[in-house]
């Protein structure tokens, strides 16, 4: 729901960190940018994220999580950006264009 606004499709959903592996290597067009959890059943998003770029190293992850402890090894294994939860919702879709390179929408942004 806030990511509609700003006109961007979302391609997939996972409920845990095996699945978002198992649908970002199926998918045939990869997602222009992931938004990443931490603590996540079966596989964590560390885990999982490592795994995608591995797989493709071209992949853009936001991660998110509340425990700070992670911040550091998700920026090491190639998280381009961490956000703290709970973080502001206005501040996500800003990071999203600064990460994706598009400034066409900023000022839906500042509504």
């Amino acid at each position: 729901m806030v990511l509609d606004p700003f006109g961007f499709e979302i391609i997939g959903s996972a409920k845990n960190g095996l699945e978002a592996v198992e649908i970002y290597e199926s998918l045939s067009k990869k997602p222009d940018l992931i938004i990443m959890d931490h603590r996540m059943p079966i596989m964590s998003g560390i885990e999982a994220s490592k795994i995608i770029l591995d797989f493709d190293k071209t992949a853009k992850i936001i991660f998110a999580s509340a425990d700070q402890s992670v911040r550091e090894h998700a920026k090491t294994i190639g998280a381009i950006s961490f956000k703290n939860k709970p973080f502001d919702n206005k501040k996500l879709i800003k990071n999203i264009f600064k990460a994706l390179k598009k400034n066409s929408i900023t000022s839906k942004v500042e509504q």
